[in-house]
């Protein structure tokens, strides 16, 4: 995608793409019908008669209200941690098909974040394909996805996205894919790091919700969507990480809420 470099929560790739295209049913169509925004979130409206549904509004609101506290713990954690200004991104909810500085998000895509513009981009019915066809249901399942999207924000303003997106354009296709999978997994880390903080600040978190996240984590690894959408799995093909690794580092970070933990550039294969 020019303009920028994206990263996404886990549906990208040919097959995953595929695998959430057919189990809606076909074409998720190119249409913008909006991009929906209040407060922070930018308002953008490109189809006059796109009508919310309530569901949407309350997944809307619920959404915001996620971000808000991603940035209440990041500033927290930033300013403690002497790392500087922690500058928020901007989220985008939008329907279908909209256009980013990585070039033209569609719903097929998943959630992704956005390098080019600093915003995450998020087609809420992501969250009906969340509950209906992967079985990962519940509020801090949806927070997941957010936190995730965040995490790669945060690895934006620390250098780290960039430089793995450089060191993945001189490699071959499956040097880059085992690069992609560190970018994922320590996006996972940093939802559970910010998990961690929001349990802390405001004891918002019970044992349920832990296993919310991690159930989705669960269903959102490369080998349990490629098995799913074709009947086997491609290590070669990996981008995001194994169902496996994607829990044990969402946990790492839930448990230790200390980024330096993190760095899952410096592992082996076999370590993550």
């Amino acid at each position: 995608m020019s303009g920028g470099t994206a990263a996404g929560l886990g549906l990208g790739g040919v097959a995953l793409i595929a695998l959430i295209v057919l189990l809606q049913g076909g074409s998720l169509g190119d249409v913008v019908k909006s991009v929906i925004n209040s407060g922070g979130i930018q308002q953008t409206t490109q189809q006059t008669n796109y009508e919310p549904t309530p569901e949407n509004e309350a997944l809307a609101k619920f959404s915001r209200q996620i971000l808000a506290s991603t940035e209440d713990v990041w500033s927290a954690y930033f300013r403690e941690a002497g790392i500087g200004t922690y500058r928020a991104p901007t989220l985008v909810l939008y329907s279908g098909a909209t256009a980013t500085a990585c070039g033209t998000g569609q719903a097929a895509m998943g959630p992704f974040y956005c390098s080019g513009d600093e915003k995450l981009y998020i087609d809420l019915s992501f969250f009906s394909t969340m509950r209906q066809q992967l079985g990962a249901d519940g509020d801090f399942a949806y927070a997941y996805v957010i936190a995730h999207e965040v995490g790669h924000h945060v690895q934006n303003l620390l250098g780290t996205l960039g430089q793995a997106h450089q060191q993945m354009a001189r490699m071959n296709k499956a040097d880059a894919n085992r690069v992609s999978v560190r970018i994922e997994l320590q996006a996972d880390f940093y939802a559970g790091v910010w998990g961690h903080y929001e349990s802390q600040m405001f004891g918002s978190l019970e044992d349920g919700d832990l296993m919310e996240a991690v159930n989705c984590a669960s269903k959102i690894g490369d080998d349990y969507l490629q098995k799913k959408a074709q009947g086997y799995a491609v290590e070669e093909s990996f981008t995001h990480g194994t169902a496996a690794q994607r829990m044990k580092w969402l946990k790492k970070g839930l448990q230790t809420g200390d980024i330096r933990q993190g760095n899952t550039f410096e592992l082996s294969d076999s370590q993550l």
